[in-house]
């Protein structure tokens, strides 16, 4: 099957992905939660009698969370991992080096977790602070310090002619690992989360503001209060869903060449062009995003961060070929699972087909939905590789890096 074609996607396989869509999202109040974290947060950084108040500290949320493409946990082991980051807006690289900010903000953070009668320590991580929360909770928040960088970041991109149309919420960040980490240091790991955010959601704004309406329409806060961002879902945003859910379960045993959610999704915003339904839109990214890989004078490939063009996202895959490959057999097996499945007209082998690329139980529990309510059959088929079950033994967690979106 030439799957640079777009297939025919039947009514029942469009069905199916639109369950599948559903199955993998998760419950609003999980956006609450992260959303009522980093605000806690911020307000106790701010308060009266805060070490770091008069540098004005502002938290505001990153990586999926921000973006709306976070995945249900395969297993009830795994955790959601919320990236914030707090930017001091009053303090500048010429004032304060990583390693004192970073402390600082960390000694503000064990006084939190004190306050909230966390039982877990605050643990320091290569460019954050992580904050576990109750194993109930099933969340975790890396909290990452950051100064502000804009001025800065227009004059580097200005002068290697890049685009800077993104560059005025540029950031300076921490990295324990960086060579001016402990000195006073012009020199600082570059960031830019809220361009990035900025940058995708351009990429769906016309859908996402008409399916906002829709919600409106239909809900009974109209005139009321505003729908949260993260109750509107667009194409775009579920397809991400299920092509991480897709990578996740394949890469189950090989966590250290799962491809990064950040390439998966600045690859799929690249290639979406305003489909209103998910299969087109799903189709549109497998046939198109690797089309969006560049490569460089010296042969190496090439996936430019949108809100900073100087930063390759791919760039561990020049030392690192083994990651660049198993992109491309993770894009290819995806071309080929959702392709084979698109062309069924029989829901059960339409979950069949995708059980090995989605987990088993997802696909049981996808078909259940979607033939809203209609029997199902208790073993979709045997001898099927149950990757959920894996996952839920293995040790492997499945997790993204400070790349994760």
């Amino acid at each position: 099957m030439n799957v640079h074609l777009r297939p025919t996607i039947t009514r029942e396989a469009e069905e199916f992905l639109e369950a599948l869509a559903e199955e993998l999202e998760i419950p609003p109040y999980r956006y609450k939660q992260a959303e009522t974290s980093y605000k806690s947060l911020g307000e106790w950084l701010n308060r009266e009698d805060s070490s770091i108040r008069q540098f004005d500290p502002q938290v505001h949320v990153q990586g999926s969370f921000g973006l709306g493409t976070v995945v249900v946990p395969i297993s009830d082991d795994e955790h959601y991992d919320i990236d914030a980051v707090v930017e001091f807006r009053k303090l500048t690289k010429g004032e304060i080096a990583q390693k004192e900010l970073k402390r600082r903000l960390g000694v503000e953070m064990r006084l939190y977790a004190t306050y909230r009668r966390m039982n877990k320590p605050v643990v320091e991580h290569r460019r954050c602070w992580r904050l576990e929360y109750a194993d109930g909770a099933q969340f975790h928040m890396d909290v990452t310090p950051g100064l502000l960088n804009g001025l800065e970041q227009v004059v580097l991109l200005k002068a290697r002619g890049l685009d800077l149309s993104l560059a005025d919420t540029a950031i300076a960040i921490t990295d324990f690992d960086h060579p001016f980490y402990a000195i006073l240091s012009p020199t600082w790991p570059r960031s830019n989360p809220r361009g990035y955010l900025k940058w995708f959601h351009s990429r769906m704004a016309v859908i996402f503001e008409l399916r906002k309406r829709e919600l409106m329409r239909k809900s009974l806060r109209a005139g009321t209060e505003p729908i949260p961002d993260y109750e509107v879902r667009t194409p775009l945003q579920s397809a991400i869903m299920i092509l991480k859910r897709h990578r996740d379960i394949m890469f189950i045993t090989r966590s250290d060449e799962r491809p990064i959610s950040i390439i998966l999704t600045t690859l799929s915003a690249h290639a979406y062009n305003g489909e209103d339904k998910i299969s087109d839109a799903l189709f549109a990214i497998l046939t198109n995003m690797d089309r969006f890989i560049e490569r460089s004078q010296d042969g190496s490939l090439v996936i430019a961060n949108p809100s900073d063009p100087s930063e390759n996202f791919a760039d561990k895959w020049k030392k690192h070929p083994e990651r660049a490959a198993a992109f491309f057999e993770w894009l290819a097996r995806a071309r080929e699972d959702f392709s084979r499945a698109a062309v069924l007209s029989n829901k059960q082998l339409i979950a069949e087909h995708l059980a090995k690329g989605v987990g088993s139980g997802t696909a049981e529990r996808v078909m259940k939905r979607s033939v809203a309510g209609l029997a199902a059959p208790a073993v979709l088929s045997k001898g099927l590789i149950s990757n959920e079950a894996q996952a839920k033994s293995s040790a492997v967690q499945l997790k993204g890096d400070r790349r994760s979106a």
